[in-house]
């Protein structure tokens, strides 16, 4: 998705959302810990830092004051790229140009199916790049899921 965007635009902001959440079954790592997967995997995949912006934003809820509140947080922009309904509709009305991605896959590249699979012990990680995997490993986060949703299956 980052390579597809870059072919589009000069500079990338890549929003980390629901930032004030951490350790539930939504979200169950930090937005620290989210920064540091995805800028690992655009390493590894020979992205330029200087490409792009990590930037975690908070929730807010009130879809209509939403645009606002993320331009709060982020350098100015003038195009949004996005694929969620709402997210297209409440920037198209503050007058962003709009560029829909495609899906990539998104059936099998599912957060929800990736955490099922890692709770149930089920093979995840070919879903997922091979940093991301490994810093999973490495921060316990299996161990962390299966005790957020109440079970020690290993």
């Amino acid at each position: 998705m980052v390579k597809w965007a870059l072919e589009r635009v000069d500079e990338l902001i890549v929003l980390i959302g629901s930032a004030q959440e951490s350790h539930t079954l939504s979200n169950p790592f930090t937005a620290g810990e989210r920064i540091e997967m995805i800028k690992r995997t655009l390493s590894a995949e020979g992205v330029s830092s200087d490409r792009y912006y990590l930037i975690p934003i908070p929730d807010v809820l009130m879809n209509s004051v939403w645009v606002y509140h993320v331009k709060m947080y982020v350098p100015s922009f003038s195009s949004v790229i996005a694929r969620n309904p709402l997210v297209l509709r409440l920037f198209k009305e503050a007058g962003n140009e709009i560029l829909i991605p495609p899906s990539f896959q998104r059936e099998k590249y599912n957060s929800t199916l990736i955490r099922k699979y890692m709770i149930t012990g089920e093979t995840w990680n070919d879903l997922v790049p091979k940093e991301v995997f490994y810093f999973i490993k490495n921060i316990g986060g299996e161990e962390r899921l299966k005790e957020i949703v109440g079970t020690d299956k290993r």
